[in-house]
This record gives C-alpha cells, structure tokens and sequence, in this order.
C-alpha cells in the first residue's frame, strides 16, 4: 500500500454499492490501495466473488450478494458491515441503472424501477448508514455517485435517469445540511461518459459503436472517453480528510464536456 498523506484511508471502514463492475469496480480498487477496509455490495454474484478473490490479495475486502430494491435492503447491509468491518465511516452511493427509452415509450414500470434504485435505496441507505455512523460518535462521509445529467441532459430517451439524478444531487445537498452537525460529510460525483460493461449497447454493430463513440468523443474537451479511475480518485478525495471542509458538493468528473 503506497502513502496517500492526506488521502489516505487507512483503516477506513467502507461500503461501496454496485462495487462488482464498472465504476464501483474502479473505486473498490482505489478504496483498497489507499487502506481503506471494503465491504463491495452487488447483485451480480458471479462478477462479485471475482471481484472479491482479486482485491483480497490487496487488502480486506468482503462481498455481499443483495438487491438494493429489497425493503430490508438497508439494514441488512449496515448489519453486514457493522458484522464484517466493525462499524461504518464510508459509504459510496454508487450502484444504478440507466435505459435508455424515450418519454413516450417509457412504462410506469420501468420509471419506477429507475427512481427506485437510482434515487430511493440511495437515500434509505444512506439513512441508514448515517444513523450508524451517528450511533459511532465519529462522523462519516458519504458519496454519492450522480450524473452531468443531474444538471444537464445529454440525450433523448434518458428522462428517467436524469429525474433520478436530479433527485440524487438535492438529495445530496439537503442531506449534507442535516447530517454535518454530526460530522457527517455528504457530497456528490457527476460523472461523464465512461467506459463501462453497462455502457455497451449489444443491439449496435462494432461499426454503429465506433461511429457513435467516435461521435461522443468529439463533444468531450479533452479528447477521450472517462474510465472508472477517473471516477475512483474523485471518490477517494472525498473519502479522506482532503476533503474534510465540504458538505453538499457536486464534483464535475466529465473532460469537460459539460463545457462544449
């Protein structure tokens, strides 16, 4: 484990949500390097004992196969850290979905499906660590994994998505007013376009992908897609005490294309 001075998380007890794959999957990784303990919480068991056997070799890591739209979901999770890692400091909002079906195709369903995972186990999980977190007496921090969407659209067919997002950025900041007085720290990531598994879209042909890709990169700044570190180091600032003077805070993550 390198010194990360005043980034480190040495000892810090962590959860991070949709920890198995893509950007849960980078921050995992840069949680461990930095010291922190992790519990990486995911539906996918397959990709989550991989995810597990690999970082273990690195650090304490622990998994827990769950659906976040389970209504025990919550406290069987701040129960399983509390087991696993001995209490709280950390938790990393970052699991979500996001279809892409226009307004005008879009189920009642499926729109409740979105704000269900993306905006309501978000805050009910977070309630529930903070409360941990309170019982502890120590503080915490709290990072929320939202979206250039949460202030910007990017697309068509995204309506859902951006409403959720939307909802995760003042959630972010009304939760931050209430929960600093105890220490606890809540503050927000909008990440760009990054290149994940979810990202893929298996209807396109390698030729539609690379034309739209290629496309997408154009409007970014910087001139290339993000990659899940991207995402991770903006995490671990917020987790440590680097970042002990911000509550509320939405860190724009997206090579400026949000500038474009």
């Amino acid at each position: 484990m390198s010194d990360w001075g005043p980034f480190s998380l040495k000892g810090k007890r962590t959860i991070v949500t949709g920890g198995a794959m893509g950007i849960g999957r980078g921050i995992v990784n840069r949680f461990v390097e930095a010291g922190a303990r992790v519990l990486v919480v995911d539906r996918a068991a397959d990709k989550l004992k991989l995810t597990v056997d690999e970082l273990s070799k690195q650090g304490e890591v622990f998994g827990l196969e769950i659906d976040l739209l389970d209504e025990d979901a919550p406290e069987r999770i701040v129960s399983e850290a509390v087991k696993k890692l001995g209490g709280i400091d950390v938790l990393v909002n970052n699991a979500g979905i996001y279809p892409t079906v226009p307004m005008m195709n879009m189920t009642k369903e499926l729109f409740d499906k979105v704000y269900r995972l993306n905006l309501r186990a978000l805050a009910f999980l977070s309630k529930a660590a903070a409360a941990q977190m309170i019982r502890q007496g120590a503080g915490g921090k709290i990072v929320n994994i939202a979206s250039i969407d949460s202030v910007h659209p990017s697309s068509v067919g995204l309506a859902a998505y951006d409403a959720s997002k939307g909802g995760v950025l003042m959630f972010t900041k009304n939760f931050a007013l209430e929960m600093a007085p105890h220490g606890i720290l809540v503050n927000a990531i909008a990440p760009g376009g990054i290149a994940t598994e979810g990202a893929s879209m298996p209807s396109q042909s390698s030729e539609q992908m690379k034309a739209m890709m290629e496309a997408f990169i154009r409007m970014i700044p910087v001139g290339r897609i993000g990659q899940p570190d991207d995402i991770a180091k903006a995490a671990v600032f917020l987790a440590s005490s680097a970042a002990d003077y911000m509550a509320g805070s939405l860190i724009i993550v997206d090579g400026g294309r949000l500038l474009s």
